[in-house]
């Protein structure tokens, strides 16, 4: 049996939530960097690090533990709330794109909540050969020199909107073929999917209620369309990655998980979907198909010693 040992962030400190409520937490440490190295100093091999303000909020407030607790050690860090989506939304966006016949590196995406999940995406989407991505806020779109009061909000403007689009929701999705929603229920409308270029894709993932229903969106001419509930087609969920990542990952001791490893976990849930049986309602495997584990894990395992990161 292997134990995960875990340090989840609140409020800038190491926590614990009762039965996963936010306010209901003891916590453990004043600092969530000491605390990750006080389980590497008993021997963890592995930390699961959970930034619980980005996970209710919505706003990645850790990023800067996260990435001074990366810094101290030198055992893989995974960030399931963010990195974890962010792979699963990218292999189920290689297979959209594969239904369509676009490429990723032709297509204008959108996405919706920009918080620690949705920069997540966008970094990985960009890893895959994104090059148009438009970022909304609850302000409107992220551009050079927008002057956001999240500091990596400033960053996004600077490294996406090629075009530099100015405006909400509305003027981003003109002409756009990808939108992907981290954000609230009912954002998007049927109006607004038709102005969208031809065979759009949606991923609208807030959960329980998504950003728009796969009905209305299939009424505004959306070809492909993804949620997070597993009550429709195409459910976009962490578990695809983890379990499979957390394999490959130990079975090499990598030290890092870093962005080659986290791409091979997309590409192998992607293709495990074949080219007989992809279509509009089938671009990624079901939660529990017991294919997905063994090849993330066989895939991530070659990332890492192809990138020098594994130390077996």
């Amino acid at each position: 049996m292997i134990i995960f040992p875990a340090v989840d962030i609140q409020d800038g400190k190491a926590v614990r939530l009762k039965q996963g409520r936010a306010h209901e937490s003891t916590v453990f440490s004043p600092d969530p960097v000491a605390a990750a190295v006080a389980w590497r100093d008993k021997g963890a091999r592995w930390l699961h690090v959970v930034d619980l303000d980005g996970a209710f909020d919505g706003l990645p407030k850790s990023r800067d533990i996260v990435r001074n607790i990366c810094r101290e050690l030198d055992i893989p860090v995974f960030h399931d709330d963010q990195h974890g989506t962010a792979i699963v939304v990218t292999a189920a966006l290689i297979n959209a794109l594969r239904v369509v016949n676009k490429k990723m590196e032709d297509v204008h995406i959108v996405l919706n909540g920009p918080g620690a999940a949705g920069t997540a995406i966008i970094k990985m989407l960009m890893t895959a050969g994104a090059k148009d991505i438009v970022a909304v806020d609850q302000f409107g779109t992220l551009y050079k020199g927008c002057n956001s009061a999240e500091a990596h909000k400033n960053w996004l403007g600077e490294v996406t909107n090629p075009r530099q689009i100015k405006g909400g929701l509305k003027e981003a999705l003109e002409g756009a073929d990808v939108f992907i929603g981290v954000s609230r229920p009912g954002i998007l409308t049927t109006e607004l999917c038709k102005t969208m270029n031809k065979d759009a894709i949606v991923f609208a993932m807030a959960n329980p209620t998504p950003e728009i229903m796969p009905d209305e969106a299939k009424a505004g001419g959306v070809r492909v369309m993804a949620t997070g509930r597993s009550d429709f087609p195409n459910q976009v969920n962490n578990v695809l990655c983890f379990p499979g990542l957390f394999k490959g990952a130990l079975s090499v001791r990598a030290r890092d998980i870093n962005n080659e490893m986290k791409l091979a976990a997309a590409y192998a849930i992607a293709d495990l979907i074949t080219d007989a049986d992809r279509s509009e309602e089938n671009i990624i495997p079901g939660a529990f198909d017991p294919r997905v584990a063994e090849a993330v894990a066989n895939a991530v395992a070659k990332a890492a010693r192809e990138t020098g990161v594994a130390r077996l």
